[in-house]
């Protein structure tokens, strides 16, 4: 990469992350192709802040058949402060690297919401250093979440998936 071209590159880097505060966002990402001379992918994200709740008057309403007739909801999922990776069924991240949720382009993929999974199943694949990182089903069960995108930027500890 020539100097300036990198240097094109940080400055594009700086004014990804002032969009991101000036327009109050969490993360961008951007994918630029140079044609023979390369690519760049960027993914410049910060903290978000965090959810507020509030409460919504309830309207007291008679009863319907149709709404008696409705089974209850599901009870949600426990995370502890909404956090995924607090989650008992979590599947973390154990390296800095890029998710491919298939082993190639064309492929099937490994998982998805809903299939059963057995221990020692192939959940994604992390690439870190150009060395593919097979991530395995920690224990049996059913994927009830898929918190990455193919092809994501992930951190060390990041939630990838949920079983149940």
């Amino acid at each position: 990469m020539t100097e300036s071209k990198r240097d094109a590159d940080v400055a594009f880097i700086k004014a990804l992350a002032e969009m991101l505060r000036d327009n109050d966002l969490t993360e961008v990402q951007v994918k630029r192709d140079y044609g023979d001379d390369g690519r760049l992918n960027v993914r410049v994200s910060r903290a978000a802040p965090a959810p507020v709740t509030i409460a919504a008057p309830v309207a007291m309403a008679a009863p319907t058949l149709a709404a008696a007739a409705a089974p209850a909801p599901a009870a949600a999922e426990p995370e502890a402060n909404g956090d995924p990776a607090s989650h008992p069924g979590a599947v973390t991240s154990p390296m800095v690297g890029t998710v491919y949720m298939q082993a190639e382009p064309d492929s099937p993929k490994f998982i998805t919401v809903g299939a059963q999974i057995s221990e020692g199943d192939t959940l994604l694949i992390v690439e870190a250093m150009k060395t593919m990182n097979h991530i395995h089903a920690p224990k049996t069960g059913v994927i009830k979440r898929i918190l990455v995108e193919d092809g994501a930027a992930v951190e060390f500890g990041t939630p990838l998936v949920i079983i149940g």
